[in-house]
């Protein structure tokens, strides 16, 4: 079985529109948290900018959270603006529920795949694994990463997730041999 494994390159655009000038995309950036504290009560927001105007957006990740439900080291990787932490928390799918926003992975991601097939007998069985939850359709990756018309694909490839449907998850196919 051969490994496939479709990876992040940089972190994938926000789809959110600006108050500022109308723009429909954000980014991150450098990733940057502001922690607010009001009492005992804590605000925890993540920072993105236009990429139009370079206008400001606070994303909510806590609102008005007690101090002491949060764990100490979970709070200081929030003041340090812990990269990880900023990744993990912007590919939160309630986060991006929450406020409202999708990502836009053009660009944001590669396939990494063996160069050469291996001299073995037909058919071949390839497996793909994502490290993070890029959304693709299969039929493009695979044509993609063999080189072949969608078409073809469509016609000799066996695969256990439907070939049109848009998926995060990994899988696997078997490509069969060539007329």
């Amino acid at each position: 079985m051969l490994p496939w494994v479709v990876r992040r390159t940089r972190l994938p655009l926000l789809a959110l529109r600006c108050v500022h000038c109308g723009s429909e995309s954000a980014t991150t950036g450098k990733g940057r948290f502001r922690v607010n504290a009001n009492g005992k009560l804590l605000h925890v927001w993540l920072l993105v900018r236009c990429v139009s105007c370079n206008w400001t957006i606070k994303l909510a990740v806590h609102e008005r959270v007690p101090v002491r439900s949060f764990d100490p080291v979970v709070l200081d990787r929030y003041h340090t603006n812990d990269p990880g932490l900023v990744a993990s928390t912007l590919l939160d799918p309630l986060l991006a529920r929450r406020n409202r926003f999708t990502l836009d992975w053009e660009g944001a991601w590669r396939l990494d795949a063996p160069p050469s097939w291996p001299d073995e007998a037909w058919p071949v069985q390839v497996e793909v694994v994502f490290e993070d939850p890029v959304p693709v359709r299969p039929d493009w990756l695979i044509a993609h990463g063999l080189g072949l018309s969608r078409n073809e694909v469509l016609r000799r490839i066996k695969c256990d997730v439907p070939l049109r449907r848009t998926t995060s998850a990994g899988f696997t196919f078997t490509v069969m041999a060539g007329d």
